[in-house]
Order: C-alpha cells, then structure tokens, then sequence
C-alpha cells in the first residue's frame, strides 16, 4: 500500500483457497474490494502464486498472485513453480522455508509476495492505507502441533505494510457480524465457517438493532479439517493407488513397503508443489529401479516433472462440487502421460470422509460446552464457506438443529465483510483474538 494518509477500516479474509478483501465506509456498513482485469473473478482473489526466473524481479524471481498466477502457470507450466494453500503451513514449526528456483522464501515472503500482486490488482482501492486492518484467522490451526505465536509472528511480518494497525478476529466472528445484519430481533447465533485448511465455529449474542453493543461474542473452536482434506481423501482413493501406494521395493534383499511420506505429500497441495526438485526426484527415480511394479512410481514421477498437480487438483474439486447436486459424477483426469476416468458415487464420498465429518462435530460440540449453551437453546445457524455446500455436512446440522434455522449465504465474502465492521467499533475488546 502507498500513501501515508491513514482513513477507514479493512477487513482481510486470507483464506487457504481464496482471499477476500472489504472496507468499511463508515456508515455501518462495508463494500467488497472488486479486482479487475481479463482474468478477474469478481471479489475473489485466488490465495495463489505463480514464479519464474527473471532477472529483474525480487531475489531475481519474478511472481504474479490470484487468478493472474493461474494463467500464468497455465501458459508456461514447466518453467514456473505454482503455489497455492501456503496459508496451511503459517503455523507449523516444521516449515521454515521453501526453495524455488533454489532461492529460499519464508512464509512472510510468499505472503508479501502475494499481497503485493493483491494491491496491484485492486486498481488504485487499496492506494491508502486504512487504520486499521482487521485480520481473519482460523480457531484452530491446520496441521499437526500448530504454534499459534509462530503463526501470528508470520502473519505480522507479512503485514507489515498493509495497514497502520494490525488487529487479529477469529474468521467465524467476521461471519457472525455479517449475518446478524439480518437479524431483525435478538438471537444466539452458532456459525460455521468451512474453510479451505480448517472448519472454525463460534456462538454469539445478538441484541436487538440499534443496540449499543448489537454483538457479544461468547465461544469458538476449530479443527484443522475442511475443504483441502475432502481432496485429499478423493486422492487418496483414486490417485494415489495408481502412483504405487500399496506398492512394495527391494532393499538388501528384502521387501519393503513404499515410503509412505511421499504419498502423504502428494496428497497435500501445499507440500506437492514443492516436490518438483532434484533431490525428491532422484530419490523418486531410485525407489523407481528397486520397485517390484515400477510404472507406477513412473506416473507419479511425471506428474511431479510436468507440474500437473494444479491440473490434478482442479479435476478434484470439479468432482466434488459435482457430487454436491449430484448422486455420482465422473472423475476425469490426464496429463503427464497419466490417465484416471472413474465414475464416484456421493455416497462413496460420505464414507470417505466419515471420520473427518465427525471431528468437525466434535468441535462444533466444544463450542456449546464452552458457551455453556445446549443445541436447543440456538435460535439461528449461519454456514458459511465453499465446504458448507456439501449435503454430507448440511446434514449434520439438519439433524442437530432443524432445517429451519439454518441460514446460507455469502459463503465466498461474508467473513470479509464482517471484519470490516468490526474494524469501526470504537472497543474491540471482546472480538480481537
């Protein structure tokens, strides 16, 4: 951002799969960043980067963020690196830098890197920097043994210099604001905020409109279960068995079962786009010769060498918006000399997910516990977030609270919004995390 002038209030929705941007226009109410441009989708910036080589560009890598980034990929795949879902390692202690183009970048790297392109495609509405900047974050961490302080030191560096002051909400509160502009009398509110890397609840007071205080948050929890594990499961079951999963290899005479961690890697978008470097893929090629089936390693070899994961992973989430209307739909891939057409059936789905529809249950329960409030004490449910489309999870909340308050909407922009509101309180306390 440019400018020293500081004026309003923002709301930033960084998301695992897209980013949304609001702000506040100091009449109570808030209007969505839209981006344009040919490639432009509407108020929704894919949280994406696209790299290359170039001289001029920083660290002599050039980059380009959001829908742009896809094109740009698509256009020369095997010369840039793609990278989407980097939000998933934000607190993980594991994750200290990736090397692309043998150039090492922190997360706060892709993060500014990203945010720079964000701006640059606002088209001049994001010229000033506001006051103060309202940062979404999950509940709950994705990834094992998460460190909240690792991911707020990151997420402070990333945005340094996006605004004059930096304030922390958690996502499903945004959410929670937004919605209760609806209401038109007093309620306790669950929301249910299905994100790319976690699933994130939160219970909030109501007042009637016009009062002083209209919102008074009152629990959350979170899992680190969402969207980007459902495509993990589809790739689980229909990818990875023909990339050697299950397969067996020769080593001093004995037979050994396949490392399961690059399976494992495979199926996280986030760690796949950074498996294309010579040493994964020479350890790939020798576990290839020792292999008892190596055409298997083989596919998984070319689909890492000729960048398809993007591709791959566009199929996976074509199959699984398809089974949310319909009953079975077809899963159809090919690229790299690889090629995957199966028919799945939505209930073939369900199971897949099963054990993961129940952790999100499971934290949905600690948030009542929590509140102190049992199921039939909720007056309204409010989902929110592209997995909340699922019927699989619809379900669940059919079953616990009734068809008829559930409510749907904004599920792309409406955490964004409420962040923004929430920046023009005179007190967040109560709200920032």
């Amino acid at each position: 951002m440019n400018g020293d002038t500081a004026a309003g209030a923002l709301g930033l929705d960084f998301g695992t799969t897209n980013t949304v941007v609001a702000l506040a226009d100091g009449s109570g109410d808030s209007r969505l960043v839209e981006f344009a441009g040919e490639e432009a989708t509407g108020a929704v910036f894919r949280s994406a980067l696209c790299c290359w080589e170039e001289e001029r560009g920083w660290n002599g890598i050039a980059h380009e963020g959001g829908p742009w980034a896809i094109a740009e990929y698509l256009q020369s795949p095997l010369d840039s690196r793609f990278i989407q879902s980097f939000k998933t390692v934000a607190a993980s202690p594991l994750f200290e830098r990736a090397q692309i183009f043998g150039k090492p970048f922190r997360f706060e790297d892709l993060g500014r890197l990203f945010l720079q392109r964000l701006v640059a495609h606002a088209g001049g509405q994001l010229d000033t920097r506001p006051r103060r900047v309202i940062v979404g974050r999950p509940v709950e961490y994705a990834g094992a043994r998460p460190d909240p302080a690792l991911a707020r030191q990151r997420y402070d560096l990333m945005l340094a210099e996006f605004g004059v002051e930096l304030h922390y909400v958690y996502e499903p509160l945004g959410a929670a604001y937004s919605y209760a502009a609806r209401l038109t009398e007093p309620a306790t509110i669950l929301v249910a905020d299905f994100g790319g890397g976690t699933t994130d609840f939160s219970i909030v007071r109501v007042a009637e409109p016009g009062a002083e205080r209209r919102c008074v948050p009152i629990a959350s929890s979170g899992v680190g279960i969402a969207g980007d594990r459902f495509d993990q499961r589809i790739v689980d079951r229909l990818v990875l068995p023909m990339l050697g999963k299950g397969g067996s290899y020769r080593s001093f005479g004995k037979l050994l079962p396949i490392p399961g961690g690059y399976f494992v890697d495979f199926a996280d978008w986030s760690r796949l786009a950074m498996m294309r470097n010579r040493r994964t893929l020479d350890e790939l090629r020798r576990l290839q010769r020792d292999a008892v089936e190596p055409e298997p390693i083989g596919r998984m070899i070319a689909l890492i060498e000729h960048e398809q994961g993007f591709p791959l992973y566009d199929a996976v989430g074509r199959l699984k918006r398809a089974l949310s209307s319909d009953d079975r739909a077809e899963f159809r891939f090919s690229g790299g000399g690889v090629e995957i057409a199966a028919e799945v059936r939505r209930a073939d789905f369900e199971q897949w997910i099963v054990d993961d529809l129940r952790r999100i249950e499971g934290a949905m329960d600690a948030a009542l516990a929590r509140a102190g409030i049992a199921a039939a004490a909720i007056d309204r449910v409010f989902l929110t977030g592209g997995s909340s489309l699922i019927p699989a999870i619809r379900a669940v909340f059919d079953r616990r609270f009734g068809t008829e308050r559930i409510a749907t909407g904004g599920e792309l922009t409406s955490i964004a919004h409420g962040l923004a509101l929430i920046g023009e309180q005179p007190d967040l306390a109560g709200w920032v995390a």
